[in-house]
């Protein structure tokens, strides 16, 4: 089955029709789901990479989630400060076997590897990134990698990103996967000083649990959102603004320290910003909120900021 959209909003409106019409009942470890097997998806704009409706504007856990990846970490304390029930993923409460940040950014990391085969032929077919291995089913784990393999290919001076899943769940993994991936993606061509071309994503369990068909249903019934695109990487290798907004997330992570003002750029500006609205939130000071989170620049990562703090206060985060 082939489902192509230009926004990860398209994707999810089709993908969960498809899901809910065609889908065929299965009851694998963690619950009951229906699934399509063999999926290709495709984004034809990796800038239409946020979900702007009610119930999947994830912006937080999103961001919190490749700042994980970017860090190499695969200590659970992080990733849980951005999404508590991860908890349930670690075999010793202190970790996840299965996280991803290790086998990209970590001291074995594959993520340079792919930088220089790519420096070195631009029209490689090597540039993969392996992130599921044999290892991985050799004893049991609460969590192994879903994400199979990423391969970055340039074609027509463009830089595309593949990914091939195992297994994806549409409704909870899918929309931080490709948020993730994409930046990624966006990085890399940077690191390249070439534009980015489409975003392909394979899966061959693409699933919901049966037990999020209420908040599916009530997804769908928002209906189609205008196209909007997350602002464009400013030019040149992003490496040094990457390390600076890890510097700041884990600042503010561990000790409340709040310094959005190390980003000249607004790009990373307005990222270091959303981290800073985050912590607030989860600290309760709801007083400074609104001075902070209309300082975002980029007034579509502002209205998501605002409707997911509205979320948050009603949930009392």
């Amino acid at each position: 089955m082939f489902i192509k959209g230009d926004t990860v909003d398209d994707l999810l409106k089709k993908v969960f029709k498809e899901v809910l019409d065609n889908g065929i009942e299965t009851e694998p470890t963690k619950g009951k789901t229906k699934e399509l097997p063999g999926v290709l998806l495709k984004l034809t704009n990796p800038l239409g990479r946020l979900s702007r409706t009610e119930g999947k504007g994830t912006i937080f856990s999103c961001l919190g989630e490749l700042l994980w990846y970017l860090s190499g970490s695969n200590q659970l304390n992080q990733i849980q400060y951005y999404i508590q029930h991860y908890d349930q993923y670690s075999d010793d409460g202190k970790t996840i076997f299965g996280a991803y940040g290790p086998k990209l950014f970590g001291v074995n990391g594959q993520f340079p590897s792919v930088i220089q085969a790519l420096r070195e032929r631009s029209s490689t077919r090597k540039a993969v990134i392996q992130l599921f291995s044999s290892s991985d089913i050799e004893a049991p784990h609460k969590d192994i990698p879903c994400t199979c393999t990423l391969q970055f290919l340039v074609r027509d001076g463009k830089l595309s990103l593949y990914t091939t899943m195992r297994s994806n769940d549409a409704y909870k993994g899918l929309p931080h996967d490709i948020f993730a991936f994409t930046m990624l993606q966006e990085l890399t061509a940077r690191k390249l000083a070439i534009p980015m071309g489409e975003y392909g994503h394979y899966v061959t369990s693409l699933h919901i649990y049966l037990d999020d068909l209420d908040r599916i249903e009530r997804f769908q019934n928002e209906g189609w959102q205008e196209k909007v695109y997350m602002p464009s990487m400013p030019e040149g290798d992003q490496t040094r603004n990457v390390l600076r907004l890890l510097k700041h997330e884990r600042e503010l992570r561990l000790l409340n320290k709040r310094v959005s003002g190390a980003h000249l750029d607004t790009y990373w500006r307005d990222l270091s910003i959303l981290l800073e609205v985050f912590n607030i939130v989860k600290s309760k000071d709801f007083a400074r909120l609104n001075q902070i989170e209309q300082s975002i620049n980029d007034i579509e990562l502002r209205s998501l900021a605002t409707r997911k703090i509205k979320l948050l206060q009603g949930n009392g985060v």
